[in-house]
């Protein structure tokens, strides 16, 4: 059975990159969202909770009002977008469990026959994760809109937005990387028009490949 065409999606904090994929997902493409799929790992995975304890702490897990112990999300961003070693530590520790679920993912939708696998990543580039993919979409805008945007969604104080923008590739480096890129500096019906423009540069490229394949 043919694999699907793998598209990874990537791009700064606040570049809108989560909502272009949640318009890819809707016009049909399987989505694997890498953060989404640490912050389950952060709250589930023994060997991942014992690592980030290790790391940071016992108190970094508390209590919710259920009952469930979570990590403190905010602290633990405070500590490694100003520690570069920190936040080195923290991906060693997540990108075994991420990768291992990326592919369990990938291996049901092959099974599924679905054309088009979008992986979302905010660190696509810096965790050497590009080399399996057959294209990779950078999601950009203006830096001043990036963070209000981050700002806006509780990500951060603006100097805390700036620190985690400071521990990623500048988004110059990226753009220059891509086989695609978005800018998403306008409004959400501009970046569904401009998502069902790369949707459609997509199936080409997923086309050209099974022909190849």
């Amino acid at each position: 059975m043919k694999r699907p065409c793998l598209v990874g999606v990537t791009g700064g904090i606040g570049s809108g990159k989560s909502t272009l994929c949640r318009f890819l997902s809707e016009m049909g493409c399987a989505l694997f969202e890498a953060d989404r799929v640490a912050k389950e790992l952060q709250r589930s995975d023994p060997v991942i909770i014992a690592g980030i304890r290790r790391l940071f702490g016992d108190d970094i897990y508390a209590p919710d009002a259920s009952g469930s112990l979570q990590p403190d999300r905010r602290r633990i961003a405070r500590e490694v977008f100003s520690d570069p070693d920190k936040l080195r530590a923290l991906n060693a520790i997540m990108h075994p469990g991420v990768n291992e679920a990326f592919h369990d993912m990938l291996e049901q939708v092959r099974q599924k026959g679905t054309p088009v696998f979008v992986k979302e990543a905010a660190i696509l580039f810096e965790a050497g994760r590009t080399e399996d993919l057959d294209m990779v979409v950078v999601v950009a805008a203006d830096m001043e809109l990036r963070i209000q945007r981050a700002v806006d969604k509780g990500l951060g104080n603006r100097e805390e937005v700036l620190q985690r923008i400071a521990a990623q590739w500048p988004q110059e480096k990226l753009v220059a990387k891509a086989d695609y890129v978005v800018y998403n500096e306008g409004s959400l019906e501009e970046l569904r028009r401009e998502t069902e423009k790369l949707y459609a540069f997509i199936l080409r490229r997923s086309s050209s490949l099974r022909e190849r394949r």
